[in-house]
């Protein structure tokens, strides 16, 4: 959370000018008045410690770029995300060839992808293994498996990590 001018209650903070320089421990009204003079706001970095350390930055600085951590940290936890592509054990021809294009351009940007092929009864667990081990080996140049292939109950799964 971002503190901001007003919002700070210490009747003292330790303060950063605009270029880095230390200006020491002063009022916060004199803080305050400081940051309208030089059209900046006041931040303060930490409550944890007394005086809490603040810093003065130019004016909608310190918002931009809070918004710019966020957006880059929902931009990482998008990116660890696995995709999950699924199949079944009769795929035609053309169908097989679109999911291995879609599994291609997911590992190629970095994602990791889990190939499940749907089981509807027993005698199919055979006919998956072989679906996902075609499809390993076709998309050799794009990822590696990170598990062998699982056939359990429902559902044969491989997991696929870019390389």
């Amino acid at each position: 959370m971002l503190i901001m001018n007003e919002k700070i209650k210490a009747s003292e903070v330790e303060l950063t000018g605009l270029n880095g320089e230390a200006l020491g421990i002063v009022p916060r009204a004199e803080a305050l008045e400081l940051a309208k003079r030089l059209k900046a706001d006041l931040v303060c970095a930490s409550l944890l410690s007394s005086p809490p350390p603040c810093k003065l930055v130019a004016r909608g600085q310190a918002k931009q770029e809070r918004q710019q951590e966020k957006k880059q940290d929902r931009a990482e936890a998008q990116s660890l995300k696995t995709k999950e592509i699924r199949l079944t054990p009769h795929i035609e021809d053309h169908d097989y060839e679109t999911k291995l294009r879609q599994a291609e351009k997911l590992l190629q940007s970095g994602r990791s992808v889990q190939l499940v092929v749907r089981l509807t009864n027993a005698k199919e667990g055979q006919r998956a293994k072989e679906l996902l081990e075609a499809m390993l080996k076709d998309l050799q140049g794009a990822g590696t498996k990170k598990t062998a292939v699982q056939t359990s109950g429902k559902q044969a799964a491989v997991l696929v990590l870019p390389r």
